[in-house]
């Protein structure tokens, strides 16, 4: 296994795929990143030498922000947006979705598990 930026990149894929293994890279950046190294994007990972995995190194270290530099600026950002106290920090202070979506159902994925409330007794109930 190829290891880029302390990256287990897997054997079997072709490089363009393994490359978006790396945290801030996406398909359009693999090809990018192939083509300006000269090394064919179908290439398997397995099959690069070690000269070319260490021009990409070389390549994501001057030119791409890319996993733990781009991990700590998504979270310096997030950070900052809570300490101006803008709405959108407010959002991710209360683990609530930050890009408008609606909450009264569908938010389960930032929300979490559904915690009952008690609810008010039936109508029914109250007037026998």
């Amino acid at each position: 296994m190829p290891r880029i930026l302390g990256v287990d990149i897997p054997n079997e894929r072709p490089t363009y795929i393994a490359l978006t293994y790396i945290y801030g890279i996406g398909n359009a950046k693999a090809m990018e990143i192939c083509f300006k190294l000269g090394i064919q994007p179908q290439t398997k990972a397995r099959d690069l030498t070690d000269d070319e995995t260490s021009r990409i190194t070389n390549l994501l270290d001057k030119e791409y922000e890319v996993e733990g530099l781009l991990r700590r600026k998504v979270q310096q950002d997030i950070q900052r947006l809570r300490e101006i106290q803008s709405y959108r920090g407010y959002r991710h202070r209360r683990s609530l979705p930050v890009r408008g979506q609606r909450t009264r159902t569908n938010a389960r994925t930032r929300k979490g598990v559904k915690k009952t409330v008690a609810g008010k007794k039936g109508v029914k109930e109250m007037r026998h």
